[in-house]
Formats: structure tokens, sequence, C-alpha cells
């Protein structure tokens, strides 16, 4: 069996956050929705648990980090093409995110990323084939 990630983000409003994503292509797990959780569904093996902020405190003693404020992670998911990097950039500014800097071109390798509703970065990249060799 494949490893899955099942990332956590604090959001203020899930609601709005699951407005967000939808419009950003995203499903939902019903399974594991209700008025203080959702599972976000990006792959096979990657998903992410919107909690509401209460709810998400119940699982550390530490206080939540304000996103809009400071950084605690960088988000980054691979693409098909540079084409759907700038896609999903266009998509999440449309409803309602924010491109905190400018897209970077390195040859080989194009990305760049938004910030969903809570201040979250998302990095999206593409990388030419060629340049990532089978893993041995």
């Amino acid at each position: 069996m494949s490893t899955q990630i099942f990332v956590n983000l604090p959001v203020k409003d899930l609601n709005k956050s699951v407005e967000f994503f939808t419009r950003m292509g995203y499903t939902f797990n019903p399974q594991f929705t209700d008025e203080n959780a959702t599972c976000m569904i990006v792959s096979d093996t990657i998903y992410v648990m919107l909690l509401v902020e209460k709810f998400f405190k119940t699982f550390t003693e530490k206080d939540i980090c304000d996103s809009r404020k400071s950084t605690e992670v960088l988000l980054c998911l691979s693409c098909d093409s540079r084409a759907q990097v700038d896609e999903m950039v266009a998509k999440a500014v449309a409803a309602g995110g924010a491109t905190p800097s400018q897209p970077k071109d390195y040859g080989f390798m194009y990305g760049h990323g938004y910030e969903d509703l809570d201040g979250h970065n998302w990095e999206l990249m593409y990388m030419e084939p060629a340049a990532t060799p089978p893993h041995a």
C-alpha cells in the first residue's frame, strides 16, 4: 500500500473554505465531513483535512499560527504542465485567493502559487520530465 498523507489545516470558516476549494476543482469525502472538519481529496494518496480552528486546537497544545502574518508551511503540489499551474492560480484568484509572488521560470521548472482564504501558501510546480530521473 502506498503511503498516504493527510495535511491538517486550521480554517476560520469551513463553509467558505469548502466553497473556495470546490471552485478550484477539488472534491470532498462526505464520510469525513461534519460541522468541524472536511476531507479534501487532492489525489489517491494526498488528502487535506480542513478543520475549524476550535476543533484544530483539540489536537495541539501550541498556538495556531496566523498564516496571514507568518508562514509555517509551504504546500507544494505538482502539475502536469505550465498551463495547469497558471490555470490553478487563476482559479484561486477568481475564488477569492491571492498571489503572494510572481511566477518563477527556471527553464526546466516552472512555478507559481496562491494563498487560500486563510492565508495558507499553496505552491504549484511543473518540472520537465527529463529533469527528474526515475527513482532507483
